[in-house]
């Protein structure tokens, strides 16, 4: 069953960035859990992401670093960066989605993810944890 993160031990803020460096993240609030999702989107990026608020997640990259996929009901944007290709994060740019985003717990040290607790969502089917 996944841990509380009250009672990590997690260095705050949560650090990541692509591998030339070119777009980092900072969270000031750890996510509640690292996610693994199995949705044809996140399979293909590999990613394991970190669900908080905009105003908990801060972005450092100039405005054209990313290149930005937006696709099905359109609310994600899934920023890459344009240099090294990484995954970084995702932006709700429509309906529920407005307010949240996710960064990629895979750039930063994996001590996070193993403190934090890694889940496994049903994004393909049921939308539920698999957990």
């Amino acid at each position: 069953m996944p841990q509380d993160t009250a009672s990590l031990d997690i260095s705050l803020p949560v650090k990541g960035a692509c591998h030339c460096g070119t777009v980092s993240y900072e969270m000031t609030s750890p996510p509640k859990h690292a996610v693994k999702c199995n949705c044809s989107i996140c399979r293909s990026l590999g990613t394991v992401w970190g669900h908080g608020s905009t105003k908990s997640i801060k972005i450092t990259a100039k405005p054209d670093a990313t290149i930005q996929y937006v696709w099905g009901d359109k609310q994600l944007a899934f920023h890459s960066c344009k240099i090294c290709g990484a995954t970084t994060h995702w932006e709700g740019i429509a309906g529920d989605a407005i307010g949240r985003m996710a960064v990629n717990l895979c750039l930063a040290d994996p001590s996070v993810i193993d403190g934090i607790g890694l889940r496994h969502f049903d994004g393909a089917e049921t939308w539920k944890f698999l957990d």
